[in-house]
């Protein structure tokens, strides 16, 4: 049994993997495409095209997947057995025996491995080191792979105060059995959706406006984003002067920063190596 699949046997663990399989079943082409204008954005580029781009927790594959569209060399990896398999899912379906799309299981925390992989233009980590369980030990190894001149695009959970305490409380109670998961499910998913519905009748909206757009935010879905918020554990947060001030005193310059203003989600980081 692998190191992941026990630690998910002893609910200190999400089933990640598991849930991106899910999202993949729902995954179409304008999921995809929003991914693309993701990485476009923030990286301030039309394109990939001779870049080198590494994906640390690879998750659904998704963004590996749009890197690889966008015209980058792409290497994939993941500490999740199902995580892994999700992204060779998607290479299988767009990009069969690609020899510029590697995948394979890893973890940022295997200093030998990281460094066999040489550098790359962007490392790319979104959502990811904060699950680690020593997310300031994680951020410090992603450098590794960095070349110079390269940059590094990660996000990470905003530090709440007591509300992310709370959170941390409530994950990992979602983790630690089948009738406890179900509880949270069927107490959180029921509470995001009415409260939604208060917000968008008092600012008067389109009730529906929220779920049927919610794929432009990244490509991604709303509900299996909900699971992975109620589950996601292992959880770590931070403020985001904290993550400025980590990358800049390892001589990384903050080149964009989008913020979910102070409340629940995550900061995203672009930095270039000096």
């Amino acid at each position: 049994m692998r190191q992941a699949e026990i630690e998910i046997s002893k609910g200190k663990r999400f089933e990640f993997g598991k849930n991106w399989a899910r999202f993949l079943k729902t995954l179409n082409e304008s999921h995809i495409i929003e991914a693309e204008k993701s990485l476009k954005q923030m990286l301030e580029v039309k394109d990939l095209t001779g870049k080198k781009f590494l994906d640390i927790g690879s998750g659904s594959g998704l963004f590996s997947l749009a890197a690889r569209r966008l015209g980058a060399q792409v290497h994939s990896f993941d500490y999740d057995a199902q995580s892994t398999a999700c992204t060779s899912e998607l290479k299988k379906r767009y990009f069969p025996e690609d020899p510029y799309w590697r995948i394979e299981d890893g973890t940022v925390f295997d200093l030998d491995y990281i460094k066999s992989l040489g550098e790359f233009d962007i490392v790319y980590s979104w959502g990811v080191l904060h699950h680690t369980g020593d997310m300031w030990q994680a951020m410090k190894n992603v450098l590794l792979p960095v070349k110079q001149g390269g940059r590094l695009f990660i996000s990470i959970y905003n530090d709440q105060g007591i509300r992310s305490i709370l959170w941390r409380h409530i994950k990992r109670y979602y983790c630690s059995g089948a009738i406890k998961r179900l509880w949270i499910i069927f107490t959180f998913i029921p509470f995001f959706i009415f409260s939604g519905l208060a917000i968008d009748i008092i600012t008067g909206k389109n009730p529906l406006k929220r779920y049927l757009e919610y794929k432009k935010n990244r490509g991604m879905s709303l509900f299996h984003d909900w699971i992975d918020w109620l589950g996601g554990f292992p959880f770590e947060v931070a403020k985001p002067e904290e993550v400025f001030d980590f990358f800049l005193n390892r001589n990384y310059m903050l080149q964009r920063l989008k913020t979910c203003g102070g409340g629940l989600g995550c900061n995203e980081f672009v930095f270039k190596r000096l």
